[in-house]
Parts: C-alpha cells; sequence; structure tokens
C-alpha cells in the first residue's frame, strides 16, 4: 500500500499535544484514522525523542489486546504503565468503542466504564491521550458529546486531491478524472484495476456504513436507508428536504418512509461522515433558511458507486470536491441567497439568486461559483450574477473545470480552473 504523509492532520494532532485535553479522531471508517495515530504520529513522536516504552500503544481491534476489552484489566494496565509521576506518557487507543458492553449500550446516556477510564487519564499529569473510534457501537461524535469541552476533535476526511495526486503517477489532468470517479479512500490508490476499485467500494457502502448504521440505530428497513442514499447522491448539489425526499420515495413507487423518519436518516448518515449538510443563507438579510438545504458526499467514489457510475456529472461532482476541499481547509460552509428586485412587464419582480459557497473561517469569507465550463459571454453573466449583486467587498471566485489561466474580470470576479484552486492550499487569496 502507498504510504501518503498527510502532513496537514498530522500538523493538527502535532499543535494539539499536551493540551490537557482527550484528542479524538473522527472521520468516515477506512479514511485513515487509525493509520495517523499508529503510524504517521507515532514515528514524528519517536522522531521529537520520546522513548519507545513511554508511548503506550493498544489497538482494542486487534486480537493480541483483547484483554483489554476488559475495562477493569485496561485501567489496571494504563494506571499500572504510568504510575511515575516523573515521567511523561503518550497514551495512543484505537477502536474505544470496543470497551462498551452491551448493557451499557442498553442505556445511551451511560457508557460509564469507557468514559471512567478517559476521564481517570484527564486527570493524570504526566499522560496524552489520543483515542480513535467509529462504528455501530459507538460513533466518535459520542465521545465528544460526552466529554463537554475536554475532548479535542481532530477530523480525517478521505484524501484531498493534493493529497491525491502526487501518489496518481499520471497528469493532473487524468488524475483528477481518475478521482472524481473514484474518490479519495486512501486505499485506492493501491487498486490499479477498475473492478477492483468498484468491488472495494461497494463492499465499504454495503458491507460497512450502512450495517454500522443500520446495527447502532436498530433500523430494519435497510433497503429504504439504501434507498434513500441513492436519492441523495442523485441529487448532489440539489436543494431538497426531508418531505420532498419522502415524495420521491412515493412517486417512484418505493415503499413509502415518513419526511419525521428521513430526518432521523439524514441525521444518522451525518454522524457516520457519509454525508454532510449545506444550509442556506441570506447574504443581505445575514440570517440562515432552514429549508431546504443542500447535502454533499463526502467521498465522491462512494457516491458514484451507490449509481452503479450511471451518473456521472462532472459538473455535480465538481461542485461536491469544492466543498469537501473548503471543508479540509477549515472553512464554514453554506449555500448563498441572494434577493434582487427586477422590473419585468412594468411589475416589480423580486428573485433570489444563489451562490454555490459561502466560505467562512473567522474575519475571512469567499464567494465561490462552481462552474464546469463558461463558453460565452451569457454563461458568464449567469454564473457571475448572483455575486456581483453580492453588497460587500469581499473576493468573489468562479472555478472552472477546464484548464484557463488565472484572471479577474471587469466585474471583480477571479475565475481559476479546479486544478489551480485544489492544488494550491493558498488559492483562494491569489
Amino acid at each position: 500500500m502507498k504510504i501518503i504523509e498527510r502532513q496537514t492532520y498530522l500538523n493538527r494532532l502535532i499543535s494539539k499535544m499536551n493540551n490537557g485535553m482527550i484528542k479524538v479522531i473522527t472521520g468516515i471508517r477506512r479514511s485513515g484514522k487509525s493509520f495517523l495515530l499508529f503510524n504517521l504520529f507515532y514515528n514524528y513522536l519517536l522522531k521529537k525523542g520520546v522513548p519507545k516504552e513511554k508511548i503506550i500503544t493498544i489497538a482494542l481491534d486487534d486480537y493480541r489486546y483483547a484483554e483489554f476489552l476488559n475495562p477493569e484489566r485496561l485501567h489496571a494496565f494504563l494506571e499500572e504503565k504510568t504510575n511515575n509521576k516523573n515521567e511523561h506518557y503518550y497514551i495512543l487507543l484505537d477502536e474505544v468503542q470496543l470497551i462498551i458492553t452491551q448493557e451499557e449500550l442498553k442505556n445511551r446516556d451511560s457508557y460509564v466504564q469507557l468514559y471512567g477510564i478517559l476521564n481517570g487519564l484527564l486527570r493524570k499529569n504526566n499522560v496524552d491521550t489520543y483515542v480513535t473510534g467509529s462504528n455501530s457501537k459507538l460513533l466518535s461524535t459520542d465521545v465528544l458529546t460526552e466529554f463537554r469541552g475536554r475532548g479535542d476533535k481532530i477530523h480525517i476526511a478521505p484524501l484531498t486531491f493534493s493529497e491525491y495526486y502526487p501518489s496518481y503517477g499520471g497528469s493532473k489532468y487524468d488524475a483528477l478524472d481518475d478521482y472524481l470517479m473514484y474518490g479519495g479512500m486512501p486505499y485506492i490508490l493501491s487498486l490499479s484495476k477498475d473492478e477492483e476499485k468498484v468491488q472495494y467500494l461497494s463492499n465499504l457502502n454495503y458491507e460497512i456504513y450502512l450495517k454500522d448504521i443500520s446495527e447502532r440505530y436498530g433500523i430494519s428497513n435497510i433497503s429504504g436507508m439504501e434507498e434513500l442514499l441513492k436519492i441523495l447522491a442523485s441529487s448532489v448539489g440539489s436543494l431538497t428536504n426531508p418531505q420532498r425526499i419522502s415524495d420521491t420515495f412515493k412517486s417512484s413507487g418505493m415503499k413509502g418512509i415518513s419526511a419525521p423518519t428521513i430526518k432521523d436518516y439524514l441525521k444518522y448518515l451525518q454522524d457516520a461522515f457519509l454525508i454532510q449538510k449545506a444550509e442556506r443563507y441570506n447574504v443581505k438579510g445575514r440570517k440562515y433558511i432552514s429549508t431546504p438545504s443542500k447535502y454533499y458526499y463526502t467521498d465522491t467514489g462512494l457516491r458514484n458507486t451507490l449509481l452503479g457510475f450511471k451518473q456521472f456529472e462532472k459538473t455535480h461532482l465538481m461542485e461536491n470536491i469544492i466543498y469537501n476541499e473548503l471543508i479540509f481547509r477549515g472553512f464554514s460552509v453554506d449555500v448563498g441567497v441572494v434577493e434582487i428586485n427586477r422590473t419585468i412587464d412594468s411589475k416589480n419582480v423580486r428573485k433570489q439568486l444563489e451562490i454555490d459557497f459561502v466560505a467562512n473561517l473567522g474575519s475571512r469569507r469567499y464567494y465561490i461559483q462552481s462552474a464546469y465550463a463558461i463558453p460565452d459571454a451569457d454563461k458568464m453573466n449567469q454564473e457571475q450574477a448572483s455575486l456581483i449583486n453580492v453588497p460587500d467587498s469581499f473576493k468573489k471566485i468562479i472555478v472552472v473545470g477546464t484548464k484557463s489561466p488565472l484572471w479577474r474580470n471587469e466585474q471583480g470576479v477571479t475565475i481559476m480552473d479546479i486544478y489551480d484552486f485544489l492544488l494550491n492550499e493558498n488559492s483562494l487569496d491569489v
């Protein structure tokens, strides 16, 4: 398997070292959480001169550590290993949810044994603790909720294109086509045949993610959840809400699922990091619009597999990876709404224009439009209409899917191609 140095995530872990909190690595399964912790971060500690015996690593899904699934045994072991108050220790625990017993699962507000162990580690001044955990018994978001401010999250996603491309071995144009098709799950880069990639992604969808979610929430209608995923996959970049999705079920002749149930299902899929939600934001009114919203897939390969690779629209897939890239860079991302007044047949008509993304990070804000191609002036006017009606001076950008030089038009809108946007970490400030 190709080794990918995920320096951005490693730097985030390093920046949180010894901050008095439990570091919780979250993210969709098979995105590289364990590799980040047990390989990249572990090797960093060794290079910094931390003695190997001061780094305690336990992979709770490894049979060699089966005895530590007993919480009392794990607690005793960690206490024994860190009892020298004059020494500093690093504790790396993988798949911590396996500690939770079936009895505790019946009381979802408890998880006493796991959190008792982790809270005990928080009280020790000579240890720095890192954990991962996400499956049907416990998603790592639950860990953060339980700690209420004492857990520090490092969210890891599938490979960005800037991580994917150097290991691809071809041109950036071929690499992006492959990336749009098969996504950025790290193991994909070790597979050379298309059928191998399809089978791997299919197994992730059906043998891991769907099973995990159905077991965790006691969902008997797995086929309904699968159909929901396909509906969302077909409508990437489109506004929707639970009622619309429920109506789609009915109109397609499928077994009906109520809007409240679909609302719950959407939350489950977000908690499992399969999809992410972008809410609408009225730019001029400075307020959120509760519904409808957009949903984007964490990985385009998983999305395409659900549809049997039958709906490979680069327009929607490009919009999806732009969203994912902005999230990776730390932005909060909304769908922008700009209201304008126009005179049509001597009547004043109010119209809503959409901005694909309003990206915010601290005092920084960018308005970004995704347009696969802009072949003529009419298309340019269409794409920039919402941007030039924004009543502030924050930067407006159109990202195009075809090879293009970076330029700024007379309206002050910056145009860049998708390759520059994805491969230059400072692309938004060029």
